[in-house]
Formats: structure tokens, C-alpha cells, sequence
């Protein structure tokens, strides 16, 4: 049993001040930090704290930041980092700003995510054999998500997809898809629409999913749940009531523990229910990777909802 992720490393860089300065001004900030996060390293570090065995594939720079990536990776139970490649382009990272008021002003800059390629991964197949689930996001090259997408089906492997940040999709490549999880706003931006008017209006969109060749359609809906769709079924599975206090890395939270639900051949109620706990658990703590729950603490949190 193993998870294989396919998706990005970014370094954010949190700069905390009482205001967002203005063209050409300089403010006096109150703090700074560094964070490993980026949406494919989040969801394989949840999927591992679930006690799945992950591979995960990708590439960071020569760099300080990437160095970090890799002795965090290698240093995590239930991980394989020998399919993280290094480039001599710099390691992929999301400058954020946030003022007192919780806005935030962000510049990302893929940098070595963009560099991981197609070949890359044909020459890995014998993680995709290996892996019964394939996670991938968006955060990388189109055509890279495209072959990981092809060679989980050479193998006939679970493949989840979860949209963002949001890009158009290739049809092709949703005919590939076993599991599409885009939140309220991703599903919408699929459908060609800028938001929901109706829960009917959301259905809709879903369905249209499912007509694209789509075997299951999860929307993620914060507070609200995960509606599951599929050709002849719809089912809300209802959210943990919670006191949310960072919402950062709740989608990977629910993502890597749909995986890793899956790769124990968990049924997708099951699944389901453990990654919902997943997600209403990360946003009780701050940050992304810190506050990604274990097993143990999930299923003690389920034995008390």
C-alpha cells in the first residue's frame, strides 16, 4: 500500500505588519517567519501522518530552501523522498504579507516546480506500480499533471485530482480522473461561472463534471461539509462543528487523508468521514505542515463526534 504525490514544494515567507505599505513606502514590520508548505508537500506530510506509505516526487532547488525540504522529508515516518530531484533553479516560494486585520498580499513564484517535466516521470514507473493512490494539484506543469494522470491509468491506479489553484482542465485529462475534489470556487471557475446562485446551481456544475468523465466529484465546502457526486448518487457528508483559527492547509488536510483512506481501502463513507476530521482538526492549529493531525489524533477525535 502506498500513496504516490506528484505536486509542488513552497517556502512561504510570512511577513506580519500592522499595515500593507503603500506603492514606494516602507513600513516597520512586526514580524517575519519561514514555513515548508505548498499544496503537494501538504498533502503527502497528511497523508504519511495517517500511516500510508508515500512517495513523493518533485523537485526544489539547489538551495537553502530546498535543503530544508529534504531533510524534513527524509526525516518523516512513513516517507520516501529519494524521487525528490534538485534543479539549479530556485526553490519554489510564496511571499505573503499579512496586516492586522488578517488580509494578506501574496507573490508566488514557482520557480523549481516548473521545472519538473514529463520524462521526469516516465521514468518512474515503478512508484506508479507500486502506489495504489496518485495525488496530484495544480501547482506544477499542465502536462506533467496530464502523463501522471495517463500512467495511473496504464496501471490502474486511483488517481485524485484536486484543482488548484484553479486552471482550466484539458477534457482528456478529466476522463483520467477517479476523484475531482475542487472547493466552491474551483468547481465554479470549471463550470465557467463565477459563483453559485443555488445549491441546485452547484449540483449542476458538479454533474457536468461527472458528464466529462469524472467518476467522483467531492466538493469541499468548509463549514458546510464535502458533497460527494457521482453518476447516481448525492450525498453531503456533513462537517465537525469546530472553532476555526487558521484555515490554511484544511483542503490539503482533507485531501492527504482522502488518500491515505483510500489506500487502506477505508469505503468512501469512511474515507470521508476521516477527511473531514482531518480538515476540521488543521484549522485548530496555525500554520500548514504543523497543523496536520496524526492518525492517533484523528481517530481519538472521531471515537469523541
Amino acid at each position: 500500500m502506498s500513496v504516490l504525490v506528484v505536486g509542488s514544494f513552497m517556502m512561504d515567507l510570512v511577513t506580519r505588519c500592522h499595515r500593507a505599505p503603500n506603492p514606494g513606502e516602507t513600513v516597520i514590520g512586526k514580524s517575519f517567519n519561514t514555513y515548508l508548505g505548498g499544496k503537494g508537500a501538504n498533502q503527502a506530510v497528511a497523508a504519511a501522518r495517517l500511516e500510508s506509505d508515500v512517495i513523493m516526487v518533485g523537485m526544489v532547488g539547489r538551495d537553502d530552501f530546498g535543503q530544508r525540504f529534504i531533510e524534513f522529508f527524509r526525516s518523516l515516518p512513513h516517507m520516501d523522498a529519494t524521487n525528490i530531484k534538485q534543479t539549479n533553479v530556485s526553490t519554489g516560494v510564496g511571499s505573503i504579507t499579512l496586516d492586522s486585520t488578517g488580509q494578506n498580499k501574496i507573490v508566488v513564484v514557482p520557480g523549481a516546480n516548473m521545472e519538473y517535466l514529463p520524462e521526469d516521470l516516465e521514468k518512474l514507473e515503478n512508484a506508479f506500480q507500486t502506489a495504489n493512490v496518485v495525488v496530484c494539484q495544480l501547482e506544477m506543469r499542465m502536462d506533467v499533471i496530464k502523463k501522471a494522470s495517463e500512467m495511473a491509468k496504464k496501471f490502474n491506479k486511483i488517481f485524485i485530482l484536486n484543482p488548484a489553484p484553479f486552471q482550466k482542465l484539458d477534457p482528456d485529462l478529466l476522463k483520467n480522473v477517479d476523484y475531482l475534489t475542487p472547493n466552491e470556487s474551483e468547481l465554479a471557475g470549471l463550470t465557467g461561472k463565477s459563483a453559485f446562485e443555488s445549491q441546485e446551481d452547484l449540483l449542476a456544475s458538479a454533474r457536468m463534471m461527472i458528464d466529462a468523465g469524472v467518476c467522483n466529484v467531492i466538493v469541499t465546502m468548509g463549514e458546510k461539509g464535502a458533497l460527494h457526486v457521482t453518476k447516481n448518487q448525492i450525498k453531503l457528508h456533513e462537517a465537525f462543528k469546530v472553532e476555526a483559527i487558521d484555515t490554511v492547509a484544511a483542503g490539503d488536510a482533507f485531501n492527504g487523508a482522502l488518500a491515505a483512506s483510500l489506500d487502506q481501502n477505508k469505503p468512501i463513507e469512511v474515507a470521508l468521514r476521516y477527511a473531514n476530521a482531518a480538515g476540521g482538526l488543521a484549522v485548530q492549529k496555525s500554520g500548514a505542515i504543523p497543523s496536520l493531525p496524526d492518525l492517533d489524533t484523528i481517530e481519538v477525535f472521531l471515537k469523541n463526534h
